[in-house]
C-alpha cells in the first residue's frame, strides 16, 4: 500500500505577469495601509522633519538642514496636522493643551500673511517690549547679554562670492545662542520699539542682516486687500512679499529640537573651525 510520501507532488501553476503585479499591488496597499496612518500619526502627535531652506538663521542653522520639530512642544493646533494640512481644512482657532514658547526657543510656524511655512527664534513674549539699537537686542528696556566671538568669511548657499559677518553670542536665562551681525561690512539697522500683543510672538533671524522678520513693518498692515498701500506700511504688492509681523501663537507647528543631519558643505574660509552639523541640539 503506497505511504503518503510516495504520493505524487502537484505542480504549481506559474502565475502570469499581470497575476504578479497584482498580488505586489496588494502586498504594498496592506504595507501602506498600516505605514501611512502610523506616519501621520508620528508627525501629528511627535516629531516631523523640516528642511531648512534659506539663510535667515545662520549660522544656527544652514540652508539643506533636516530639523526634528517637536509637534507636542506648545500643544495642537490647526497648523500642528501632518504636511500643513491645517491650512485647507476648515478647523477653528485655538490650541489643545496649549503651551507658550521661552525667548530663545527656534520655533517652526506658518507665516502669518501666506501659506509659507517659517522658522526663526522666539525673542519677544506676549507684553514684552523689543528694540534692536546700535545692533544690540534691548528686551524690556535692558540690553541682552552678547559678546563677540570672531569674524568668518565664507561662501553663501549657492553662490561664488565670499561673505564676511561678524559672530556674535546671545544669551537669554540659560539660553545661548550664535548671531550673524555686520554682513558685508553693514551694520544690523536700528528698529522700532515693539509692544508684542497679547496672544502673539516677536520672531527674528539669527542672520541679523539677512532675514526678513518681525522687524519689517510691512507684516504688521491691516489686512491687505490688493496692491493698496495702508498709512504707514511700506508695502506694494502681493501679500506674499510681507514679512511675518507678529506672529499669532495659533500660527505655531512645533519647537525646533535638533539638527538630524545636513547637507550642507561647511565653506568657511581662513582654516575657520566649522561646527557640527549632525545630531546637533539646538
Amino acid at each position: 500500500m503506497p505511504s503518503e510520501t510516495d504520493a505524487p507532488s502537484q505542480t504549481e501553476v506559474p502565475l502570469t505577469t499581470w497575476q504578479k503585479v497584482v498580488r505586489e499591488l496588494k502586498e504594498w496597499g496592506a504595507t501602506l495601509a498600516i505605514v501611512a496612518p502610523a506616519f501621520l500619526l508620528f508627525t501629528g502627535l511627535l516629531y516631523e522633519q523640516r528642511v531648512i531652506p534659506s539663510e535667515s538663521m545662520v549660522p544656527t542653522l544652514e540652508v539643506g538642514d533636516r530639523v526634528a520639530v517637536a509637534k507636542f512642544a506648545y500643544g495642537y493646533g490647526r497648523y500642528s496636522l501632518p504636511l500643513s494640512m491645517g491650512r485647507y481644512l476648515p478647523l477653528g482657532e485655538g490650541r489643545f493643551f496649549p503651551g507658550t514658547p521661552e525667548r530663545g526657543d527656534v520655533v517652526v510656524f506658518e507665516h502669518t500673511h501666506s501659506d509659507r511655512v517659517m522658522i526663526k527664534r522666539v525673542l519677544g513674549l506676549p507684553g514684552d517690549t523689543v528694540q534692536i539699537l546700535n545692533e544690540t537686542l534691548i528686551l524690556n528696556g535692558e540690553p541682552v547679554a552678547s559678546e563677540y566671538l570672531r569674524t568668518v568669511r565664507y561662501v553663501p548657499d549657492k553662490e561664488v562670492v565670499i561673505d564676511q559677518a561678524e559672530e556674535w553670542s546671545e544669551t537669554i536665562g540659560d539660553k545661548t545662542w550664535i548671531t550673524h551681525r555686520g554682513l558685508r561690512g553693514r551694520p544690523v539697522s536700528d528698529s522700532l520699539l515693539f509692544v508684542v500683543p497679547e496672544g502673539h510672538l516677536f520672531m527674528v533671524g539669527d542672520n541679523r542682516n539677512n532675514s526678513y522678520d518681525s522687524r519689517e513693518l510691512s507684516g504688521h498692515c491691516p489686512p491687505i486687500n490688493s496692491v493698496v498701500d495702508r498709512a504707514g506700511c511700506p508695502l506694494r504688492g502681493h501679500p506674499d512679499d510681507a514679512s511675518v509681523g507678529f506672529v499669532p501663537i495659533d500660527h505655531l507647528i512645533g519647537r525646533a529640537d535638533t539638527v538630524l543631519l545636513t547637507f550642507h558643505r561647511c565653506q568657511l574660509q581662513d582654516e575657520a573651525s566649522c561646527r557640527k552639523r549632525v545630531w546637533h541640539p539646538l
